[in-house]
């Protein structure tokens, strides 16, 4: 299976129902090269079309995927999202990016100082920009076609 990276809890990010026709059926292979996990306040069935937005992020980036699965929590739901194909994947990966780094800096105290805040997104970016390079989104597809 491969890897739901883990959305920081301190960006919002929001799930909204789509009809299941919005989304190609066929795309549900998917599921198993992984995509993201978050953690939200109500369970979602296995196979849902959802839209996955962050709106602090950018109120426009939409990202569409499925529900890959859904564990129960203290607090709620982590919920697995897988996404219909390669660049939709890609793309939400690099709004997930985007979120480790502000979480990155913010827990650096980086708020004030732009230099800081530089450095220490690329000192991130050194340090995991790799987990989420398109080669890795696209290795993880050419896997999945072999299998």
């Amino acid at each position: 299976m491969g890897r739901f990276i883990p959305h920081p809890d301190d960006v919002p990010v929001e799930l909204t129902l789509l009809k299941p026709e919005c989304i190609s059926r066929q795309q549900l292979h998917t599921i198993s090269l992984g995509g993201m996990a978050c953690n939200y306040h109500r369970a979602w069935r296995h196979g849902t079309a959802l839209e996955v937005r962050m709106p602090t992020l950018n109120p426009d980036m939409r990202f569409l995927g499925y529900v890959a699965w859904c564990l129960r929590r203290k607090r709620g739901y982590l919920v697995g999202i897988a996404f219909v194909d390669e660049q939709m994947m890609f793309s939400a990966r690099m709004g997930e990016q985007v979120c480790q780094i502000e979480r990155y800096c913010r827990l650096h105290d980086a708020h004030d100082d732009l230099q800081e805040t530089q450095a220490l997104a690329l000192e991130w970016v050194q340090q995991h920009a790799d987990e989420f390079s398109h080669d890795t989104v696209r290795k993880a597809f050419a896997q999945a076609v072999l299998d």
